[in-house]
C-alpha cells in the first residue's frame, strides 16, 4: 500500500513538474518578437506609439531565459527611452519570476542582434526590488512587482509598480511611478500600454 502510495505521489510530481515547465515555455514564447500598441495609440490620444523589442540571448544558459528588452517611441526607434535585460525562471510552483537588469552602457546595444556580438554578465547590473512575479490562468500570465519594493527617484517618484499581462498575441504593461505617501506622479492614468505582437 505504501509503495502504490509513493508511485501515485511520484506520477503527480511529474505531472506538475511537466504541466509547469509547459507553461514557462508558452510565456517564454509569447514574450519574444516585437509589439507594437498603435492601434491603441489611435484610439486614444493619451498613450504614445511605442515599439517594444524582446530578443532572447544566452540560449546556452541554463538558469532560466533570458532577453534584451527596447521600448522606444515609434518616430525614434534609433533612440529607445528604456533598455532592460530580463531573467524569466520558475522559482516554485504555480510562480514564475522576471527578474530585471539595468544595462551599464545602453548606448552600445541599441538594436541589439545577438547574432552579430553579445553582452554579458559584466554588462548588466540587477535592478533589485523590481522582479515582476507571474502566475497562469489558462489563457495569460499575469503579475506584478511587489508592494513598493522596486525604488525609484525618477519625477519624485518613491517607487514604481509594474503591472505586466502576457498573451499569446500580445503584451499589456502599465509602469507607474508613486511618491512616498502612495500618489501616482508619473506613469499612464489611462491604464497599461497594450503592445501587439507584429513579428516574431
Amino acid at each position: 500500500m505504501r509503495i502504490l502510495l509513493l508511485l501515485c505521489t511520484l506520477f503527480t510530481m511529474v505531472g506538475t513538474s511537466s504541466a509547469s515547465d509547459a507553461d514557462l515555455d508558452s510565456l517564454n514564447r509569447w514574450m519574444e518578437g516585437t509589439f507594437s500598441n498603435s492601434r491603441q495609440a489611435e484610439r486614444d490620444t493619451s498613450f504614445r506609439h511605442v515599439q517594444l523589442r524582446m530578443i532572447r540571448i544566452w540560449k546556452d544558459r541554463t538558469d532560466g531565459a533570458w532577453f534584451y528588452v527596447e521600448q522606444a517611441l515609434a518616430t525614434t526607434l534609433n533612440a529607445p527611452y528604456r533598455q532592460r535585460v530580463y531573467n524569466v525562471k520558475r522559482v516554485e510552483e504555480g510562480m514564475i519570476e522576471s527578474v530585471v537588469y539595468t544595462i551599464k552602457d545602453p548606448q552600445k546595444w541599441i538594436g541589439l542582434d545577438p547574432t552579430v556580438g553579445d553582452m554579458s554578465l559584466n554588462d548588466i547590473v540587477l535592478k533589485f526590488g523590481c522582479e515582476v512575479y507571474l502566475q497562469y490562468d489558462g489563457s495569460s500570465f499575469t503579475g506584478s512587482t511587489h508592494g513598493a519594493a522596486c525604488k525609484s527617484d525618477l519625477y519624485g517618484a518613491s517607487y514604481v509598480r509594474s503591472d505586466v499581462r502576457v498573451t499569446s498575441v500580445g503584451i499589456h504593461s502599465w509602469d507607474r511611478g508613486f511618491d512616498h505617501e502612495g500618489k501616482q506622479v508619473w506613469g499612464s492614468t489611462s491604464g497599461p500600454y497594450a503592445f501587439l505582437r507584429i513579428s516574431d
